[in-house]
């Protein structure tokens, strides 16, 4: 058997059975310091395919940063068929400062594919396309909530990705959701470049929460084994059927003032459900929130202080014959996985 070609990537040569991070330059700094995008790259020893994860394209987002740590410790690596690409931080002027954007308030997942000669956004979302994209047959993209909210671990896939759906499933977080791309997105240029992606959400901004990550790391495991790149030993058995969602909402503060909240994430609500109170101050006026659909609430804002319109619970249109059983089994699943040992699952 011909042994493969060792892999390419902004000059450098991996070869097969090795592994290495590699420094791709963005930018340098006004005090002369350089920025890159760093990618660790794994190229198995046989053929299979190419599968990119990345994290922090919203610098706050870090939850996704941890996801990475833990999947590079992987034993199962030794065994690898096809390339892993893993860009832990893309986002890297954001990650320093804490921040959802770059340092011109540009959002990067906004300037996608972006060009080699326009604003720092479009530079690193151009290098990101050619670098990263341009060689993989798939991407699982992780994110989080912004900062003061929380969301549970979900997948949102293109309305148009059916073979993508299969991968979306055996990630194994408890939704799945066919959500619309958006002008400048990741998903968007990459799906017209012929390359899928999985959209990781779960967690908040600039927080670490450990069921995410533990959820994060076993989904990456399993579409890996779906892709047939990594054998079956020591991937994370999904214990139930992920819910779909067509489409989600948000029930938002009737009144300015204080919140407190009834309902949280991973709940079945109906019509009519108070989903928390908005008091003033002094105490003199209270006002229910209460639901207007029969949903799952996929995310929720953590701030007790809220000011009229704002967006408070997430809840995605499920059909609640079949997912309240089925959020148990996963709720149930999800608290399970808090209890493993980090190198149980690796």
């Amino acid at each position: 058997m011909a042994r493969r070609s060792p892999f390419e990537i902004g000059g450098f040569h991996i070869p097969p059975g090795t592994r290495r991070t590699v420094d791709l330059p963005v930018s340098v700094l006004s005090d002369h310091t350089p920025v890159n995008m760093s990618a660790h790259v794994i190229h198995g020893a046989e053929d299979g395919p190419t599968l990119f994860v990345s994290a922090a394209i919203h610098g706050d987002e870090v939850i996704g940063v941890e996801i990475a740590r833990r999947l590079l410790r992987s034993r199962q690596f030794s065994r690898l068929r096809g390339t892993l690409i893993v860009v832990p931080i893309v986002n890297t002027f954001g990650f320093l400062n804490h921040s959802r954007y770059l340092p011109d308030r540009r959002d990067l997942n906004r300037c996608f594919p972006g060009s080699e000669g326009g604003s720092l956004a479009s530079r690193l979302a151009h290098l990101f396309m050619t670098e990263i994209v341009a060689r993989s047959d798939l991407g699982i993209d992780l994110h989080s909530a912004a900062i003061h909210r929380t969301n549970l671990p979900q997948i949102r896939v293109s309305p148009k990705a059916q073979e993508t759906l299969a991968y979306a499933d055996a990630f194994g977080a408890p939704v799945v959701i066919r959500s619309g791309l958006r002008d400048g997105s990741l998903r968007k240029e990459a799906q017209k470049a012929g390359v899928d992606i999985l959209l990781y959400e779960a967690g908040e901004g600039l927080r670490f929460d450990e069921q995410s990550a533990r959820v994060g790391v076993a989904g990456i495991l399993r579409v890996m084994h779906a892709l047939d790149m990594i054998p079956e030993d020591g991937v994370p058995l999904a214990e139930g059927v992920p819910v779909r969602a067509a489409d989600s909402a948000w029930e938002r503060a009737p009144a300015g003032g204080l919140l407190r909240a009834y309902k949280t994430i991973g709940e079945m609500v109906e019509p009519g459900d108070v989903l928390g109170i908005v008091a003033d101050p002094f105490g003199e006026e209270e006002m229910e929130l209460t639901a207007s659909q029969t949903g799952l609430i996929i995310g929720r804002a953590n701030l007790p202080i809220v000011n009229e319109g704002d967006a408070l619970f997430h809840i995605a249109t499920v059909n609640s014959a079949t997912a309240e059983q089925q959020i148990e089994t996963l709720n149930a699943q999800l608290d399970g996985a808090a209890m493993f040992d980090e190198d149980e699952i690796i």
